[in-house]
């Protein structure tokens, strides 16, 4: 991904020195090359309260300072950053010096006394790199935030779902990926005599034949092929005689990752009311 170079010359800089002569130089050098944000400090001190108000891009810091040198600075920086990149680039005479940085958390160094051209391209490089991990971590900030509003509204649209079915059925059912029934609003078990599937079948529960065989064949094939249905009729003829009529609607369910996890619908008493007695 390329930065635009508007983006890039805008980014927010800080040069810590304790050398005055060091700091105008970065500062001549800096804006002769086009970058508007740069801010200076001669005293290392402050680097951690500056930083916490500005949030620099890039930290141009010196290693041999009075009072407070660049390896103490980092060190204070690194208990008080948000994340775990430290945007600091060292300056430095001392070549022993180079490793131990690193090693401290700098991302880059700059030899003194400075090349100019080895200044400018190492601050370049450093911002692109910094710029790119800002626009990451903004991206997965928003792309977290998403899924958790995309999931309280898919749970607030499930909710609805189930209410409104609840409303305009019987019952409302799901099953899982084996068939087993996980959720049962209404008296399903009952309309379709079906055994409870945790307590052991007894000779007290209601019996599972008399249902239709040819419909309970289609059903099964559709629910083997993955397939929704829409009011498909279902009936039984009871014991004593009796008729009951059903008509159940069901879709299968996914994951996002596209794998079978079971079916939801809902199912309503079709059979006609006898005709009340008149008197």
């Amino acid at each position: 991904m390329k930065l635009p170079e508007q983006e890039i010359l805008a980014a927010r800089i800080l040069i810590v020195d304790d050398q005055d002569a060091n700091v105008r130089l970065l500062q001549r050098l800096l804006g002769d090359a086009g970058y508007t944000s740069v801010a200076a400090t001669l005293d290392p001190t402050r680097v951690c309260a500056l930083h916490q108000s500005n949030d620099y891009d890039l930290i141009l810091l010196d290693l041999q300072m009075p009072g407070m040198d660049g390896f103490q600075v980092m060190a204070a920086l690194q208990v008080q950053a948000a994340d775990s990149y430290l945007p600091v680039i060292v300056l430095t005479a001392q070549p022993a010096h180079k490793l131990r940085a690193l090693q401290a958390g700098a991302k880059d160094f700059v030899s003194k006394p400075f090349d100019l051209v080895e200044v400018k391209t190492r601050i370049r490089n450093m911002l692109e790199v910094r710029l790119l991990y800002r626009r990451l971590e903004a991206s997965n900030l928003l792309l977290e935030q998403t899924v958790e509003t995309r999931t309280e509204e898919l749970r607030a649209s499930e909710a609805r779902y189930r209410s409104l079915a609840e409303l305009a059925s019987d019952w409302y059912w799901e099953q899982d990926e084996t068939g087993r029934f996980t959720t049962i609003s209404g008296p399903v078990m009952a309309m379709l005599g079906i055994p409870d599937q945790v307590t052991p079948v007894t000779a007290t529960q209601p019996p599972t034949g008399g249902w239709n065989e040819t419909e309970r064949t289609a059903i099964r094939v559709k629910i083997a092929a993955r397939q929704p249905f829409l009011d498909f009729p279902f009936s039984r003829v009871n014991a004593d005689g009796s008729h009951q009529q059903y008509r159940v609607s069901g879709e299968p369910r996914f994951s996002r990752a596209c794998r079978f996890i079971g079916y939801r619908g809902i199912g309503v008493e079709t059979t006609p009311r006898p005709a009340a007695a008149v008197g």
